[in-house]
């Protein structure tokens, strides 16, 4: 789902006490990180590493899961966490709702890790064969990105298809029902699709789209301990260098905490970079054409300038 109102009024009525609990967590000095069941921070915080990295700076960490980026990005917005992680299309919806977001680094590109699926036995045979067709998708996710630049590419107007916005445990269902056509998904679901059901892809993201992660923590936040937020950073790379090391073992951890068996997890690992770089100039032009995309085709109400919401380069 993108960024609502009702969103917003949801985290406020079941927090009440934003204002004070960020009052207190500062207070108690406190960094508040948002995750998801797959990616580079479930592994951090599942290893440890972070609070000994927290230490020195006289604070500790309290970490809380999300079921996708655009509800994690709520919550920084409501100042419910202080940090996390989401694709490319999240934070352009919560920039255009005028979340103080601030991107303070990316992992590089990983177009294999996201793909529009038909089922085994689809007559579909390329993505101009969606026209008409629906499609299956977590709206403003990374694949809606996908899907919108790979139906360019092949000619077919956004206009043309038929968006069914749904999780992907609801798209997954859906798809095996045959209730859509297609199904645009990111890894692991996307690994696990193809082995499980044998789901067969029209189009991943090679050539028509990046498929950047990026990290986030809010204005106020990055003024107040951009220590803190460099402790951070410094915990992902360590763990994401831990994974190129050793994508098995990765696999392994993995593979409890949401349910799919390590070797569909191997093949997703492989798919990703677990790296994280500055943002570049390069990056923030990459993704100010996913936000002109998005306003052109109405998704976000008005048009957003990237750079305003890139964290200053250290002097």
């Amino acid at each position: 789902m993108s960024l609502t109102r009702r969103g917003f009024a949801a985290l406020a009525a079941a927090g009440l006490v934003a204002g004070w609990a960020g009052a207190a967590c500062a207070q108690e000095k406190v960094v508040r990180i948002g995750y998801q069941k797959y990616g580079t921070l479930i592994l951090l915080k599942n290893k440890g590493l972070l609070e000994d990295k927290l230490k020195p700076l006289g604070y500790s960490v309290r970490w809380s899961e999300f079921p996708a980026g655009p509800q994690l990005l709520e919550a920084l917005n409501a100042g419910a966490i202080d940090f996390g992680n989401t694709g490319e299309a999240p934070p352009i919806f919560a920039q255009a709702a005028g979340a103080p977001l601030v991107y303070v680094g990316y992992e590089p590109a990983a177009p294999e890790g996201e793909a529009i699926l038909v089922p085994k036995g689809s007559p579909l045979k390329s993505v101009a064969d969606l026209k008409g067709k629906t499609v299956a998708l977590n709206k403003g996710s990374n694949v809606h990105y996908l899907l919108v630049r790979a139906l360019e590419k092949a000619g077919v107007a956004y206009a043309d298809i038929k968006p069914a916005f749904l999780t992907p445990a609801d798209a997954r269902a859906a798809f095996e029902r045959g209730s859509v056509d297609a199904w645009a998904i990111w890894d692991p679901f996307q690994a696990a699709a193809e082995k499980t059901i044998e789901a067969r892809q029209l189009a991943d993201g090679t050539g028509i789209v990046s498929n950047y992660q990026f990290y986030f923590t809010t204005q106020s936040f990055a003024d107040r301990a951009p220590q803190v937020v460099d402790a951070v950073l410094a915990g992902v790379a360590e763990i994401g260098a831990w994974v190129k090391a050793n994508p098995k073992a990765a696999a392994a951890e993995f593979s409890p905490l949401i349910g799919i068996p390590i070797p569909i997890l191997e093949v997703a690992l492989a798919r990703q970079q677990y790296d994280v770089k500055p943002i570049t100039p390069a990056v923030t032009a990459q993704q100010q054409e996913v936000a002109d995309a998005f306003f052109k085709l109405g998704l976000i109400p008005k048009a957003i300038r990237i750079s305003d919401a890139v964290r200053a380069p250290k002097s």
